[in-house]
């Protein structure tokens, strides 16, 4: 468990910040483009896919991050969670922080043309799945009980 949190304490005691897990396979896949070169798509459309990407992602992620200030939470997984947010994003996906994470990661390995960082992806999710959005799941029953599972039962995880 990460920084001493067992689960059980009052947090979802997730294995890595999220933001740094995206950075992790980011940097992992950019390094092996570099080494075993592997372009997979056209210079002329990675451009704007990246950009379009890009832009979806920071969007997304300015308007969940307001949505969790104005009700009065933390984006951080390793504080307690303060009030279940439904509203704005989360109205449409449980997870839109980590879906903006997922966009701005695809944007800028598509922009840099790297087929290994978009493969890396993969592991990404799969490190989400079970080390944090699992954690984080269960820890918002415990805390939330009938109101989450209701929620869960009405929102998708992704959109």
């Amino acid at each position: 468990m990460p920084r001493g949190h067992a689960e059980g304490e009052d947090t979802a005691a997730v294995v890595a910040p999220p933001p740094l897990i995206y950075l992790a396979g980011l940097v992992v896949g950019l390094v092996l483009s570099a080494a075993v070169p592997a372009p997979f798509l056209a210079r002329g459309a990675v451009s704007m896919i990246g950009a379009v990407l890009i832009a979806a992602a920071l969007s997304l992620a300015l308007w969940g991050a307001r949505t969790m200030r104005r009700a009065g939470t933390s984006v951080r997984p390793d504080v307690p969670t303060t009030a279940l947010v439904t509203t704005g994003p989360f109205g449409l996906s449980r997870n839109p922080l980590y879906a903006s994470l997922t966009l701005l990661y695809a944007g800028i390995a598509i922009a840099a043309r790297s087929l290994w960082a978009l493969l890396l992806l993969i592991v990404v999710l799969a490190v989400m799945r079970r080390g944090v959005i699992g954690r984080e799941e269960r820890y918002l029953e415990r805390k939330f009980g009938a109101d989450y599972l209701q929620y869960k039962a009405r929102v998708r995880r992704w959109f």
